[in-house]
């Protein structure tokens, strides 16, 4: 297994010319890393900054992002009915550079997103409060209010992806967060009950030009109660000596250094995606492929995202963690930018 640098204490991701920190190249539990070098004052089209939230309920998934990328800033919110099996909501706008406000750390301010054309207003507000993080999203034809809860000693997997001095990335993947609160749509309000997750994924950093990802993740409960969440991710991160890969069982993270072995049906996205390594064998069954695509200027994308159910087992060392009605997704992306 390859060795990564557990970090224990405080590091900054950058010094003082911007050119990366090596000393920053590792993993933490704990959001330690202070990316306050990735400000946006210094704009050279490779800056890249963003807040992802999707929360898992028994009948909606809801999701948004907000970023900003130098030149432009996306927003969008995603409410999708799981009875079913459509979205209801799928909201995206554009706004001008200074239409979206991004703390340095994910906890040291809110994050907040303002968007205003002909079609309506987009409002997201992150705000870091006692017992967690409020995440508020409106847009036209719905919205929702949720608390995700942040347990004591919860674990997080932040991870510091280097690619040269001048090109880097951290990442912070926080799985199975409890939620709970309200969602609109329709008119119609719904609970977000006790037994629903969020996830987040914070991002800073400056990026190459042309790059393909995978992501995975899951949340929920094994028979005896204990929480569980899975984090995967693949190909961004390869020759950089870091991975994204963990498992958290309880309040406990569970790092995985192996690069994990993807299986999937690219001409067939609704297929089975199986990933193992690692002391992991986990698979999941799709239910929904979010598709998308942008061609821009700027930016030119394929998304395909797909909601589904985990099933497989973890070795943690200790014991054979087994699970299985697991909600997560898997996602496959290539991005020019």
């Amino acid at each position: 297994m390859p060795i990564e640098t557990e970090l224990k204490t405080p590091v900054k991701l950058t010094k003082a010319d911007g050119s990366f920190n090596r000393a920053a190249h590792g993993w933490a539990r704990q959001p330690i890393v202070d990316t306050s070098g990735i400000d946006g004052t210094v704009l050279n089209g490779k800056n890249r900054r963003w807040e992802y939230w999707c929360v898992l309920t028994p009948t909606h998934i809801l999701a948004f992002s907000i970023a900003d990328i130098d030149y432009f800033a996306p927003a969008s919110v995603w409410i999708f009915d799981r009875k079913k099996n459509k979205p209801l909501v799928n909201y995206a706008s554009i706004g001008a550079v200074g239409s979206i406000k991004l703390s340095p750390n994910v906890e040291d301010g809110p994050h907040r997103a303002y968007h205003s054309s002909a079609d309506g207003e987009l409002v997201i507000d992150i705000e870091h409060v006692e017992g967690g993080t409020r995440i508020r999203a409106s847009v036209p034809g719905g919205s929702f209010d949720v608390l995700a809860s942040l347990p004591k000693d919860h674990e997080r997997t932040a991870v510091v992806v280097p690619w040269s001095d001048d090109l880097f990335q951290y990442t912070l993947k926080d799985i199975s967060r409890p939620a709970t609160g309200s969602v609109t749509v329709g008119g119609e309000t719904f609970p977000v009950p006790q037994g629903s997750w969020a996830i987040l994924d914070h991002g800073r950093g400056r990026w190459p030009s042309d790059v393909h990802w995978n992501w995975g993740a899951g949340s929920g409960r094994l028979a005896d109660g204990r929480v569980v969440g899975l984090q995967v991710g693949d190909k961004w991160t390869d020759g950089t000596g870091s991975t994204e890969n963990s498992f958290l069982v309880g309040t406990r993270v569970y790092k995985i250094g192996d690069k994990l072995k993807w299986e999937y049906d690219t001409s067939n996205w609704m297929d089975v995606w199986r990933i193992s390594g690692g002391g992991l064998d986990a698979s999941l069954t799709p239910f929904y492929d979010k598709a998308s695509s942008v061609n821009t200027p700027e930016v030119k994308s394929r998304t395909d995202q797909c909601f589904g159910i985990w099933k497989g087992k973890f070795d943690t060392g200790d014991e054979v963690v087994e699970f299985e009605d697991i909600v997560g997704f898997v996602e496959d992306v290539e991005k020019t930018w």
